[in-house]
């Protein structure tokens, strides 16, 4: 018998939540017209029955002063969750900011079908990759417009 702390996750368990953590971040945050045109271009989709319709809500967004230091309250952030089960068993979340239901719907089937080893690399390739793809020009973009107005103050010192 092995001893075990309550708690205490496996390097394969931490990687499987890291990469889990990253497939439903690039979810929540693409662009709906994006995710909707690339999961109707997949070749085969699942049925799916809806556990927890989607539903809007609001939750805490918290800061932290300075981005390391202490935490605090920022204000409220409307969300929308949604909870789906495959009809081979996998069972999906989603969670993303506004009231986009349809978004919420479509993130907890893909994270479902992320869950089934045997499909994981074609949706990583199809649909996941594309995703961050154009999440990560659309960065690039936003940084480039952000240089281009960017000032350099620099002071003088006067010898008297």
């Amino acid at each position: 018998m092995t001893s075990r702390k309550i708690g205490y996750a496996s390097p394969e368990q931490t990687a499987e939540k890291r990469s889990r953590q990253r497939w439903l971040s690039i979810l929540a945050k693409a662009d709906i017209a994006d995710l909707e045109s690339l999961f109707n271009n997949l070749p085969s989709k699942p049925d799916w029955t809806v556990i927890r319709a989607p539903e809007v809500g609001m939750i805490m967004a918290r800061g932290r002063a300075g981005g390391t230091g202490q935490r605090f309250n920022l204000g409220e952030v409307t969300v929308t969750r949604c909870a789906v089960r495959l009809d081979y068993g996998a069972t999906g979340h989603g969670y993303v900011m506004g009231r986009n239901r349809r978004h919420a719907e479509l993130v907890a089937v893909v994270d479902a079908m992320m869950l089934i080893p045997s499909r994981r690399e074609a949706l990583e390739s199809a649909l996941i990759a594309p995703l961050a793809m154009r999440q990560t020009q659309h960065h690039q973009q936003v940084a480039r417009k952000v240089a281009a107005t960017k000032v350099d103050f620099f002071t003088m010192v006067r010898g008297d």
